[in-house]
Parts: C-alpha cells; sequence; structure tokens
C-alpha cells in the first residue's frame, strides 16, 4: 500500500467525514491546508434539480462576481466605430474585426476572453471549430454576443464565473483563489447561487439547489450546508 504524502497526511487530519461545512468553515479548512506550488483556485460545485438531456432544462450562464477571481483577465474583442471605441476605453486587451479573426486564424490566442458585437458574429462564426473547442466562442447565452461590448468587457474584467450544466446536472465554477477572505468568498458564491436561482428552468421538479461543493485545485471537496448560503 503505498504511503501517504505529507499533503495528503494533513487533508485527511483536517476533514472530518461524512461533515457538511458553513462556508467559513469550509474556507478555514482549505486556507489551512499545506500550500501547492502555484496558487490553487477555489471552485464551486453545485447540483442542481435539473434534468440536461432535455433541452428547456440546461441551465448555463455567467455571474460577475463581486470579489472577482483572484485573476488578470485579457479580453478580445469583435468590434467597428463607436462600439470598438468603447471596449478600448472599458480596457479591452485587443479590438479588431477582419483583422483580429486573420491573427486568431494565424495561431494567436492570447486572450481568456473573446467578445462579439452582433455584426461581427458573420466574422466570428468561421472560428467556430478554433474557438469552439477552446471554451472562447462568443454566446448571447453568456452576455459574449451583446450590443453593449464594453459593459461586456467591464464585467469580464471585473471576473466573472461562465458555467453550463454538465450531464450529470452539475455546474462547476471558479469563485476565486486560495487566500480570499471568507467573507470575498461567500459573496462570490452567493452572487453565484442567486443567478443560478434566476436561471431555474420552469420544468423543473422539487428541490432545485440540491448540493453545494467546495474545493480548491490541490484539495478536497468539502459540502457546504445550502441553507447556509443565502438567497
Amino acid at each position: 500500500m503505498a504511503k501517504l504524502t505529507k499533503r495528503q497526511k494533513a487533508i485527511a487530519a483536517a476533514v472530518e467525514a461524512n461533515k457538511v461545512y458553513t462556508l467559513e468553515e469550509a474556507v478555514q479548512v482549505l486556507t489551512s491546508l499545506p500550500a501547492a506550488k502555484f496558487k490553487e483556485s477555489l471552485d464551486v460545485a453545485v447540483n442542481l434539480g435539473v434534468d440536461p438531456r432535455k433541452s428547456d432544462q440546461v441551465v448555463r450562464g455567467a455571474t460577475t462576481l463581486p470579489a472577482g477571481t483572484g485573476k488578470t483577465v485579457r479580453v478580445a474583442v469583435f468590434a467597428q466605430g463607436a462600439a470598438a471605441e468603447a471596449a478600448k476605453a472599458e480596457g479591452a486587451d485587443i479590438v479588431g474585426f477582419d483583422d483580429l479573426a486573420e491573427s486568431i486564424q494565424a495561431g494567436n490566442l492570447d486572450f481568456d476572453v473573446v467578445i462579439a458585437a452582433p455584426d461581427a458574429m458573420r466574422v466570428v462564426g468561421k472560428l467556430g471549430t478554433i474557438l469552439g473547442p477552446r471554451g472562447l466562442m462568443p454566446n448571447p447565452k453568456v452576455g459574449t454576443v451583446t450590443p453593449d461590448v464594453a459593459g461586456a468587457v467591464k464585467n469580464a474584467k471585473a471576473g466573472q464565473a461562465r458555467y453550463r450544466v454538465d450531464k450529470a446536472g452539475i455546474i462547476h465554477a471558479a469563485i476565486g483563489q486560495v487566500g480570499f477572505s471568507a467573507e470575498a468568498v461567500r459573496q462570490n458564491v452567493e452572487a453565484l447561487v442567486a443567478d443560478l436561482k434566476k436561471a431555474k428552468p420552469a420544468t423543473s421538479k422539487g428541490v432545485y439547489i440540491k448540493k453545494i461543493t467546495l474545493s480548491s485545485t490541490m484539495g478536497p471537496g468539502l459540502v457546504v450546508d445550502v441553507a447556509n448560503v443565502s438567497n
């Protein structure tokens, strides 16, 4: 039998089996573990009472996180004219149209989010095979295809959690980094849960927010008391 590493021993000592934690307790446990060699993210998994096999129960969207993500986000924008200038004024890192498409086709993908004005989709649509597999394709459902590109840039720069329910009915989202205060984590988790509730499909029956789990990149998943998360 393989010996436990120092980190695994620390996790085993810190985590109580079958315990349901408050958000503050979960954050305290995850931040008390031995540090990894890189900045770990804090991730949340929310089990929803939906059947993702049904098209009208696919929950998808984006939440602007009040406390941000702790990461610097590079934003590329497809727009022209006044919309392009507004995007630049809001801090977009790359703004273009046909020239931006050509740059992407040449392999330049130094950005984390792509936003497009509606009139740019005739150009962006041709980039589906490049942007799609990387999760970068603009989509109106998450606010990245919009006439208000400046507002979308502002939201992306502030820090957003984008999500889509998986086949098991679970939403996964990064909501911060290890080192965030418990209050910052609470603000972000509650903002996400509030948006998930707003997005509840009309055909979803029974308990909607079934389970919430908080974890760090290299840490355990801790079940959080749903009742402890307001909204």
